[in-house]
């Protein structure tokens, strides 16, 4: 009787696993807190009128900002991990950094390294932070490297107690708080001028739960800390038999901005979403508290990290996720281009057009088997065109993926075109374990759109979506589409999440690159150039009313915004971000609750270098 008790207890508790992660434990208290009020809690029954409030977040030269001594105590509080926010370029230039060494080092070796993804302060588009401070070895006159909208410090977390003081620091000090994984920001969320921010990177703890419960699941399960990187999972994928969705970027940090955001893969048209894949979530909220956000607990905020957007809400420590069986991939890549060598005539243009058109039509085949695609289009010269994709497939045996192909490699042939085919082999984008390495900071712009189904059904809208597309290419655009079919139904439990209910009517996400030259521009030649991508983009705007766009990869200046990243969960978005953020602590552009407030740039660029204004108030035009 004792061993078949003694039997029953193991078999009960070999299922059980600590609810967080060791660095989760380490919590603030009121014992830290003290006499150092910086850093206690917020307490709504405070809150000061709008009236009362200060127009601008505090930034250096303001008599709020905090003094050294201010700076030097949170730092001994947090153990010593706030750290300097110093521009990785500032080595490039005149000045107390400057170091000819590592400035040749930045322009010549980040190639094969990861300096710039464990860098504090890089986001890896140079643009929205303003620019001000470029890996240059020999500066021209007039260039120089400033602070702009890197922020000022940077509280360097690997705890939930870090976590906390600096939101409480933030909150109590009025300083625009930021929050960086990776840094894979394309508009600025991730920036901030005066700014104080957490930094999440280290954050790479994980565990396999053979056996997980909440709600209505009861299955396999990772929990995963917010900085693990998509090719670290990849590995745990591997060591554990399963598979867990994250992006196909090898070093976006998969539970962070990419699945608050929604979170598209190479499984999205099998398995959903990044944001459709969390259980439970752990979670830092404005009042500087950790929670516990799952179908059971604290649902408002359930809801609204998985597809509500990051950095409005709270920061997230660690996530369960589902753990899905171990799941293949192959790949079947096509291309086919006109006038590579020569002038293309009339008729070698339309049947590159031609192909355009089936391939688009083949594309619903790929989402309704489970597959996802992901294409590039654009023009070289005046009359050349050059088409690419990457057919991606789950569970396909090399043979199933040839023949599943071969129907679109008929019809392109048929239509005249000289197709180059690769025969099946893994995907570049999936599984992959070596070390993530090599990204770089880079300076362009570009817009999306979530094109619905019904534009690929429907013969007049197809053939009005097609020509909205190839005129964008023949602008001189750069065209990317991904194919994928992310419904409610291949989502699965537990649903009823705050994802952009485009995404799930959607076949196609689609972006426009402009390959316009950045960096020098003026500002009015800055705005000219986005004027002209925005005037392309109304033309798919035009052929897709009521679709939306993906808010991780938009255009930052997208008209009615709040419609195309969120659609009709907008207003209950907002009343969320109001009762768990009624003091502003957490700003990004392009998120909710954004339009309260004001990035005021003296050259009135859509950058994040200026201060942080409550919109109409005296501040946004005093600067």
């Amino acid at each position: 009787m004792r061993s078949l008790l003694i039997s029953i207890l193991f078999a009960l508790f070999a299922g059980i696993h600590c609810a967080k992660f060791a660095f989760e434990d380490e919590q603030l208290t009121n014992a830290d807190i003290d006499d150092f009020s910086d850093v206690a809690f917020g307490d709504t029954s405070a809150l000061v009128s709008l009236d009362d409030a200060a127009d601008c977040k505090a930034y250096p030269g303001t008599t709020d900002w905090p003094l050294e001594q201010d700076w030097s105590r949170l730092n001994s509080s947090l153990g010593g991990a706030l750290v300097r926010g110093i521009p990785p370029a500032a080595v490039c230039y005149d000045g107390p950094f400057k170091d000819a060494a590592a400035c040749t080092f930045l322009s010549v070796n980040t190639t094969s390294n990861r300096f710039y993804i464990n860098d504090p302060v890089t986001v890896l588009s140079e643009w929205a932070e303003g620019d001000t401070c470029h890996v240059s070895r020999q500066p021209q006159a007039g260039e120089n490297c400033t602070q702009g909208g890197f922020p000022v410090y940077v509280v360097n977390a690997t705890t939930v107690r870090q976590v906390q003081m600096a939101v409480n620091f933030a909150r109590n000090r009025n300083i625009r708080l930021v929050i960086k994984n990776t840094g894979h920001d394309f508009i600025g969320r991730s920036s901030g001028f005066g700014s104080l921010s957490i930094w999440t990177h280290w954050l790479k703890d994980f565990e396999y739960l053979p056996s997980y419960q909440v709600g209505a699941y009861n299955g396999k399960a990772a929990r995963v800390g917010a900085g693990v990187e998509s090719w670290e999972m990849f590995a745990h994928m591997d060591q554990h038999n399963i598979t867990t969705l994250v992006a196909g970027g090898y070093t976006v940090g998969a539970y962070g901005g990419w699945m608050a955001g929604g979170g598209h893969s190479a499984m999205a048209s099998k398995y959903g979403l990044g944001a459709d894949q969390a259980l439970s979530l752990q979670v830092v909220t404005a009042d500087g508290r950790f929670v516990t956000a799952d179908p059971r607990q604290n649902t408002d905020l359930f809801y609204a990290l998985r597809g509500g957007g990051g950095s409005t809400y709270g920061v997230v420590t660690s996530v369960v996720v589902k753990a899905h069986p171990y799941t293949t991939i192959l790949a079947d890549s096509i291309s086919f281009a006109v006038g590579r060598s020569n002038p293309s005539p009339p008729e070698d243009t339309e049947k590159f057009w031609k192909g355009f058109d089936l391939y688009h039509e083949f594309g619903n085949k790929i989402v309704d088997n489970g597959g996802t695609a992901c294409y590039v289009s654009r023009l070289s010269g005046n009359t050349s065109f050059s088409f690419m994709t990457d057919i991606e497939m789950p569970d396909m045996s090399a043979a199933q993926l040839s023949a599943f192909v071969q129907p679109l490699l008929d019809d392109l042939a048929a239509a005249g075109l000289d197709v180059t085919n690769r025969p099946p082999y893994p995907p570049t984008n999936w599984m992959v374990t070596t070390p993530g390495t090599g990204d770089r900071p880079g300076s362009s712009r570009f817009a999306s759109r979530l094109l619905p189904r019904a534009n690929f059904d429907d013969p007049a809208l197809f053939a009005a979506t097609q020509l909205a597309i190839r005129r964008s290419i023949e602008a001189g655009y750069t065209f990317h589409g991904i194919h994928m079919k992310p419904t409610e139904e291949v989502a699965g439990y537990p649903g009823a999440n705050a994802v952009n209910p485009a995404f799930r009517v959607a076949v196609m996400h689609a972006d426009l690159f402009d390959n316009a030259q950045l960096r020098g521009l003026s500002p009015t030649a800055f705005k000219a150039a986005h004027a002209r991508l925005a005037a392309a983009m109304d033309e798919w705007r035009a052929v897709s009313p009521g679709a939306g766009a993906y808010m991780n990869e938009c255009d930052v200046e997208e008209p009615d915004w709040q419609q195309a990243f969120f659609g009709t969960n907008y207003d209950r978005l907002l009343a969320i971000k109001r009762r768990r953020d009624p003091w502003g602590v957490f700003y990004a552009p392009g998120t909710v609750g954004s339009e309260g407030w004001v990035v005021v740039t003296q050259d009135e660029m859509p950058t994040q270098n200026g201060p942080l204004c409550r919109a109409g108030s005296a501040g946004w035009t005093a600067w």
